[in-house]
């Protein structure tokens, strides 16, 4: 069978044909040693066809098809204008060697070309990408890495550009960012109340909220206005009835002082900037969560988003942080502590940033540490699972999250939490469903045509059982079949028995005719009698 091999490079698509090569009788080492003399590979492979891309964007445009496992129309037209044809109904006669078992079988279902990719097919084809500017005669020198590097080019930013909804970069900006806003809607706060309580101070006591009190010191501007009428006003602000009825009263017995119109007007714009801050504080709070559950949704569904993306700007990027080990994950934010105590050899910090979860703190003190290095381990595992898988989902977060929570059981009521392995098991199959019921929606008439099927299985399998309890309850019924199958048993122990003492008498010397079938039949069943009179002796014995 003739072996074409299919040569995807940055210049374009190569076909070449390996002569006088038999896959059975040749070894991997072998072709491997024999692929470095361009003489003897020269003479088992040969050029059949080279078709250059139009551009490097056809170039890129066909390397993304490419690993993605899919056959473009140029290819496609490439190998049936090179290859043999397969006729229909018939046997190949030859088979293309691909480096992708997922474009071959592509190729496969499309084409009907046979295809095949193992260690005997990715060998050759090293061996071409070798010596694969000596088979092109046209190629200049330098041509070929000057296509090879633009192609990687614009490949590696088509890749960046391709998820964009995995960039954590946006993650880490927007947690830094919402720790800032966090200090200044204080700090702006603060100064909104120092300045405004020299109008009204008794406004303080009644209302803690920041956001609350600017918005009162925006509406209420001089307190010498507030009136009975303004009461449903307030209550809408404040959300309570009581509340608004004691402001009023409280402006109405104020010991603040008196400020000009200029200087009201200053605090307004001032609280009007505060409470801009605060809405934006909160949008900027809702993104984030929206963001953390694109990037890492089971990291956000363990420990929560906000301290999520705390371990994730930390460690530089998700990826970074799925490399950690969960020892380092556990105390990431603590490297002032840890040093010193390395510095003055006392004891290291037990966490860093995984302090600020919820279940260390409902944790008592003497298990926080355990606490903590568990939800580590727990955390690093939803990182590289965010990181590595190919689709989102929570599925694996939630159970984690479920173990932890039985961990804290553990430690509080000694309740005895369920294994890794079954929880991942539970994990696994929960995944696999959420997968099929998202194929089924997406594709919903075959869905219908495998639940018949699956159907149809069912019912066979139960009739399969059934007539399975019938045999059994045969084979029970008939008592009597199973004695004289026990009884067959013994005697094929007896005949082992005694072709055993005919090869020791052997190998002694001692010759001995071969007894026939029908006298080793006779000896066996004196034998048998003799056990049952046996047990019979016994019995009238124990009656006596």
């Amino acid at each position: 069978m003739a072996l074409y091999l299919l040569y995807e490079s940055a210049s374009g698509y190569g076909l070449f044909l390996a002569n006088g090569i038999d896959e059975i009788g040749q070894n991997t080492e072998a072709v491997r040693n024999s692929i470095s003399d361009l003489n003897r590979f020269g003479k088992v492979v040969q050029l059949t066809a080279f078709v250059p891309f139009e551009s490097s964007l056809d170039a890129l445009t066909q390397c993304n098809s490419l690993t993605e496992g899919l056959m473009t129309d140029e290819l496609r037209n490439f190998l049936e204008l090179n290859l043999p044809k397969v006729k229909e109904g018939k046997k190949a006669k030859f088979s293309l060697g691909v480096s992708e078992p997922k474009l071959g079988s592509h190729i496969f279902e499309v084409t009907k070309i046979p295809c095949q990719s193992n260690e005997f097919v990715l060998e050759i084809i090293r061996g071409v990408r070798l010596h694969f500017e000596r088979f092109i005669k046209d190629l200049k020198p330098g041509d070929l890495e000057k296509a090879q590097l633009g192609l990687g080019h614009s490949y590696s930013r088509a890749k960046v550009k391709f998820n964009v909804n995995r960039v954590d970069n946006m993650v880490i900006q927007a947690i830094f960012l919402l720790d800032t806003l966090d200090k200044d809607v204080n700090s702006f706060s603060m100064r909104v109340r120092e300045w405004y309580s020299w109008h009204f101070p008794e406004l303080v006591k009644i209302v803690n909220d920041n956001y609350l009190y600017a918005k009162l010191a925006k509406f209420i501007e001089d307190k010498s206005k507030l009136s009975e009428e303004n009461v449903p006003e307030l209550t809408e602000i404040l959300g309570d009835e009581d509340k608004a009825k004691e402001v009023v009263e409280a402006a109405k017995a104020s010991m603040g002082q008196d400020l000009s119109p200029i200087d009201l007007i200053n605090v307004q714009q001032f609280a009007q900037r505060v409470m801009d801050l605060a809405q934006y504080r909160k949008n900027l709070y809702d993104y984030l969560v929206t963001k953390m559950n694109d990037i890492a949704p089971n990291l956000a569904s363990l420990i929560g988003e906000v301290v999520g993306a705390r371990l994730i700007s930390h460690a530089g990027s998700l990826t970074n942080l799925a490399k950690c080990p969960s020892s380092t994950l556990q105390i990431l934010g603590a490297e002032k502590a840890l040093f010193r105590a390395l510095k003055t050899r006392g004891n290291t910090p037990k966490y860093g940033l995984i302090f600020h979860s919820s279940f260390i703190g409902r944790a008592s003190a003497r298990n926080k540490g355990r606490m903590a290095r568990y939800l580590a381990n727990k955390c690093s595992m939803a990182s590289r699972i965010d990181c590595f898988a190919d689709s989102g989902s929570t599925i694996f977060g939630e159970k984690l999250r479920e173990q932890v929570e039985e961990r804290l059981d553990f430690y509080d009521k000694g309740v005895a939490p369920r294994k890794n392995i079954d929880v991942m098991k539970a994990a696994i199959e929960g995944a696999a469903a959420k997968d099929d019921m998202e194929t089924e929606e997406a594709t919903p008439a075959p869905s219908a045509k495998k639940s018949k099927k699956k159907k149809a299985r069912s019912e066979a399998a139960e009739d399969g059982e059934a007539m399975a309890e019938d045999k059994l309850t045969v084979t029970t019924n008939g008592g009597d079949d199973i004695e004289d199958a026990k009884s067959e048993k013994k005697k094929k122990k007896e005949k082992r028995k005694l072709e055993q003492e005919q090869t020791v008498e052997k190998s002694n010397g001692t010759k001995k005719k071969k007894k026939s079938k029908d006298e080793e039949v006779e000896d066996v069943q004196p034998a048998s009698e003799i056990k049952k009179k046996k047990k019979k002796k016994s019995k009238t014995e124990d009656d006596e």
